[in-house]
């Protein structure tokens, strides 16, 4: 068998040599340049190995059943064809990598480098001191790097990095991980010892090194994807999501039919099973649980980074996003703001403590977006939209620019508190006039004000205006539609604004608002970075209405190249996100729902369901155990929702 653990220690032994060489020897010494194509030569483990052989892994309990349960033909899916290697595989892709560097145009001193793999993106790495963004910005395949010379070591710390694998035949990676890398050129040999923290599926972190060597001629290979985008093994169904149930993985094993000389237990992985103690497991000389090993531990805090993407601080932070579109992060809730000429267009409002500084943000935004002051850049009768002789010299207009408009339509997505709390506030704020300034028509209809027009379905102002509800009148929707679809009746900031039923979803009366010249949909709380999504059965949500919900988005929405980008997603809570996320959110549904099927089909009760643990590999990233939604309350929701003997 391999044994990662003394190859590691090694590895360590030299990065931790050179960084005695770093204090003392000369610091004026400059660090090697690592532009160039580079062959691959050496990795720790080959880049495709058998399915299911996870040797020297630190798998956890969740990292092993999202492994077994995950199959190769995921690939097939129409999100996933196009996806590039996950980032802790690119190094390892064939043909190697070409790097370029970015130089300061004055200095000419290196304040970057570009890294391109086969399959996969431009990856840059910056070295000019920028931070790393907050936890609600995006993520993508190649993550966010910045990079400091350590000697002549460079250590790139990347975060920001989507879900994917560790290594192809089943090791999958969640979102949550930290990649550091340590990249050091000797001559013409590149070594790159590489770091994968990933607390969510991993005990300690994952270390390999891969070893190039400098090829003029070599450099990875052009592969586009230029195919159209359709489901390879769902039949007609495409939304169909291959995976195994526990335990039905007929693969893991197969491989030892032909390496008979590889024990069955350490191709499971597992921490214990990497160091060279697990030597006296094989020899019978103890068993895996009284084993004790010195493995080390996670650098990152996985509460704390993903309540970092939807920050509960009494503050509202601002995400810019696409055309005329902002994420407003308002004390955990997600607003989508259109903002522009003919107004502000906010879908959900949040809570109302937090009304005046919403309010305050979007006035700052317009007054940003739509008519800032500037420089004169005109004179007189020249100047654009002038409307008579001025002197010509003078243009008092650019320190004084017209006010932009203010909220003109509000949008909700469903009747939850923290969607409609703030629309009295933020509603009566406008000053639109809708229908005259008396009666209008003659006094056959009634004058409605100036207050911005709140538009929801009619299932909201149900919810809403139901006896014993303490929602004010001013903040029920005055605009409601009951169709499969709402179009707004005229372009708001330059685009079409559609809103879509989402049925039994969440709850009933569900939407998602699509903005589609901007190309950017507000999901609500059909979808969510930092939880389960919330079903609340006693208002008709069901898991199915759920997952129907996340397969409209992902109908509607193009992802811009290489399955990133393109259409992008504002969930109810948690980071901006695009396609391939909201594919593995859809897909982690999808898989529990036929976990908890199968067993109620099985005649389970919910409470063996529950000791069951259908939700294991992802509760790390999605589930709690306190609070107003527990896991506990999302499996119970799901078992109650599937139909009774569904198969």
């Amino acid at each position: 068998m391999r044994i990662r653990a003394h190859h590691t220690m090694l590895l360590l032994a030299v990065a931790a040599a050179g960084f005695v060489h770093v204090a003392t020897s000369a610091q004026a010494v400059r660090p090697p340049d690592f532009a160039g194509e580079w062959r691959l030569d050496n990795a720790e483990d080959p880049g495709q190995p058998p399915l299911s052989d996870y040797l020297g892994v630190p798998f956890n309990e969740a990292g092993r059943l999202r492994a077994d349960t995950t199959p190769e033909s995921i690939w097939g899916t129409p999100e996933y064809q196009c996806r590039p290697h996950s980032a802790p595989h690119q190094w390892r892709g064939v043909g190697g990598a070409r790097i370029l560097k970015d130089l300061d145009p004055i200095s000419r001193d290196i304040v970057g480098f570009r890294l391109q793999y086969m399959r996969s993106l431009d990856r840059p790495i910056y070295l000019d001191g920028r931070p790393h963004p907050p936890a609600y910005a995006p993520h993508s395949w190649s993550g966010f790097s910045t990079g400091e010379w350590i000697g002549h070591t460079l250590k790139v710390t990347t975060t920001h990095l989507k879900d994917g694998f560790l290594k192809r035949g089943g090791p999958q990676t969640s979102d949550m991980l930290t990649m550091t890398e340590f990249i050091t050129r000797h001559d013409d040999i590149l070594t790159v010892v590489q770091v994968v923290d990933d607390p969510i599926y991993l005990d300690e972190p994952f270390v390999l090194s891969i070893t190039s060597r400098y090829d003029a001629t070599a450099g990875p290979p052009t592969e586009n994807c230029s195919g159209s985008s359709f489901a390879e093994n769902g039949g007609r169904d495409r939304h169909w999501v291959p995976h195994f149930l526990p335990g039905q993985n007929s693969g893991i094993g197969e491989f030892l039919k032909t390496q008979d000389w590889i024990p069955f237990e350490p191709i499971r992985g597992g921490v214990k099973t990497t160091y060279p103690e697990y030597r006296g497991v094989l020899a019978g000389a103890t068993t895996v649980e009284k084993l004790s090993v010195p493995s080390s531990r996670s650098g990152n805090d996985v509460a704390k980074r993903i309540a970092d993407q939807s920050p509960k601080d009494g503050e509202v932070h601002v995400m810019p996003v696409q055309g005329n579109i902002y994420m407003l992060v308002a004390d955990g809730t997600n607003i989508t703001a259109s903002v522009g000429k003919d107004g502000i267009a906010v879908v959900n409002t949040g809570s109302p403590q937090m009304s005046d500084k919403v309010l305050a943000a979007l006035n700052d935004l317009a007054k940003q977006a739509v008519n800032p002051p500037a420089p004169n850049t005109c004179f007189g009768a020249n100047c654009p939209n002038t409307p008579s002789w001025s002197s010509p010299y003078f243009n008092a207009v650019i320190a004084s620019p017209r006010p932009a408009q203010s909220v003109r339509y509000v949008i909700n997505t469903s009747a939850a508190a923290e969607h409609v709390g703030g629309n009295e506030k933020l509603a009566t704020s406008a000053n639109f006039r809708r229908a005259g300034t008396g009666s209008a028509f003659g006094g056959a209809a009634p004058a409605l004000g100036t207050n911005a027009t709140i538009v929801a379905h009619e299932g909201v102002l149900a919810a809403v205006s139901a006896t014993g509800t303490t929602v004010p009148s001013a903040a029920w929707p005055s605009e409601t539609y009951f169709d499969e679809f709402h179009k707004l009746s005229e372009y708001v900031n330059g685009e079409p604004i559609v809103i879509y039923h989402t049925p039994a979803a969440n709850t009933d009366s569900d939407s998602l608002v699509f903005f589609r010249h901007s190309e950017v949909i507000s999901a609500g709380n059909i979808y969510s970075t930092i939880s389960y999504p919330l079903i609340d059965v006693a208002k008709g949500g069901t898991i199915q209405g759920v997952i129907d919900g996340l397969n409209q988005i992902l109908d509607l929405a193009v992802a811009e190249y290489r399955a990133q980008g393109g259409t992008w997603v504002i969930p109810g809570r948690g980071r901006l996100s695009d396609t391939a996320d909201v594919a593995s959110y859809r897909n982690m549904l999808v898989m529990i729902r036929d976990r908890v099927r199968d067993l109620k089909t099985k005649g389970m009760t919910l409470e063996q369901v529950r000791a069951a643990r259908p939700t294991l590999d992802f509760d790390g990233r999605y589930g709690s155990t306190s609070g107003p939604w527990t896991t506990a309350m999302f499996v119970e929701a799901v078992y109650k929702t599937l139909p009774e003997g569904a198969k």
